[in-house]
């Protein structure tokens, strides 16, 4: 069973976040610029549109190089000044605030440092952080540096049901923490990319519950047979070279028990998968994304059938079986408001965002591992990885 003290210290962290939390006043509203790009990752979902939920801020630019695109946001978000080109921008405006907002994932080194160079307090990026460990180790380095708060959009993290799944399995809910299993949402980007777009949501809630990575084990397949060089093409979303539409890898955890990912393209339908499971001697959590109830729990052991039905229990941030006391709880999580609240607070309180660089670094770990193990014929590879490129470019 995972040690109390460790769920315990994270439910803590993740309750600094939810409504309710004080820190110190703000003086004046956060001034933010708001990166996107219309046709190469537009704007994210919803990165740019959560500050219009923030009193605490105010949006004063936003640069796009698609004309049409620009003139759209423009009036969405509530602005006048428009740049085609993100770094006169920041140059210019020297925002309090940076919204990271393109899904392609080979834009964000650039922008982060821009943002960091141009002495911006807080980022707040679409997810995955960017394409290889080497840039993250430069965008953690640098928000280091220049104590700039990064904020990673896994927005599930954020979400105030997690700390009260925490205290549970910590409780003893399921009895003996034995696993955890994820799949990804296993439609046509099933395998490779799904790891990359979807499942870094799981790594980042496999992470939070298991502790760190230690060390992972894994194999990708197109059609059956390992990946080779051959089979490479750029990927999706920037996210280079890809291949591969299944996947199955095990990660080692700090915590003890171990944590499952799979993908098979084709797999999933829209109502089951792209969750996570946690497996106990004496039930499961399913803990599904964007969706609500975000959590539910099934008593009993899960190796026992019964006789007898058992049925599924929602699990709310007011606990088990009990109402949601957040009326707006979709808002909240979905429109990135609780992330958005978290972020001010840890640049006010100058502590780190819940889900940090550091914890972005560990998700692209978490999915380079897998790259790196397959290239390796499924070796067990331990973290961090030593190897800070794209396993997948150095398939031979």
């Amino acid at each position: 069973m995972m040690p109390r003290r460790t769920f315990l210290s994270s439910a803590l962290a993740a309750a600094a976040a939810a409504p309710g939390h004080t820190s110190r006043a703000v003086e004046g509203p956060l001034r933010v610029a708001v990166i996107g790009h219309t046709g190469r990752g537009n704007y994210g979902h919803g990165i740019d549109t959560v500050w219009l939920h923030l009193p605490e801020t105010k949006i004063v630019a936003v640069s796009d190089p698609d004309e049409k695109g620009r003139t759209d946001a423009l009036k969405r978000l509530q602005t006048t000044e428009g740049f085609a080109d993100y770094r006169p921008m920041l140059q210019k405006v020297r925002p309090d605030l940076v919204a990271v907002c393109p899904r392609h994932v080979d834009q964000h080194r650039d922008m982060v440092l821009a943002a960091v160079a141009a002495g911006a307090k807080g980022i707040y990026i679409e997810k995955p952080l960017c394409r290889t460990l080497e840039e993250a180790d430069e965008i953690v380095t640098a928000c280091a540096k220049a104590k700039t708060k990064l904020a990673v959009a896994h927005r599930n993290r954020y979400h105030p049901v997690m700390p009260v799944v925490a205290q549970m399995v910590a409780d003893g809910a399921i009895g003996r923490f034995l696993e955890m299993r994820a799949r990804g949402k296993e439609d046509s980007r099933g395998g490779s990319l799904d790891l990359w777009v979807l499942g870094s949501h799981l790594m980042n809630l496999m992470h939070f519950f298991g502790g760190t990575p230690l060390a992972c084990s894994a194999t990708v397949l197109q059609n059956g047979r390992p990946v080779t060089k051959a089979d490479l093409k750029e990927g999706d979303e920037g996210v280079g070279p890809l291949a591969g539409n299944e996947v199955h890898t095990r990660f080692e955890m700090q915590q003890g028990p171990p944590g499952f990912f799979d993908s098979i393209q084709g797999a999933g339908n829209a109502s089951a998968g792209f969750g996570l499971q946690l497996i106990g001697t004496e039930g499961i959590i399913d803990v599904r994304t964007d969706k609500e109830p975000a959590a539910q729990w099934l008593a009993g052991s899960p190796f026992r059938p019964s006789p007898e039905p058992r049925a599924w229990v929602p699990i709310t941030s007011g606990g088990p079986d009990k109402p949601e006391p957040l009326t707006d709880i979709r808002t909240l999580v979905a429109a990135h408001v609780l992330p958005g609240r978290d972020l001010l607070a840890a640049i006010r309180d100058d502590r780190p965002a819940l889900c940090s660089a550091e914890d972005g670094r560990m998700t692209l770990e978490m999915i380079m591992a897998v790259f790196e193990s397959h290239r390796l014929g499924g070796a067990r590879v331990t973290l961090p990885l030593q190897n800070r490129l794209n396993p997948m470019g150095l398939l031979s």
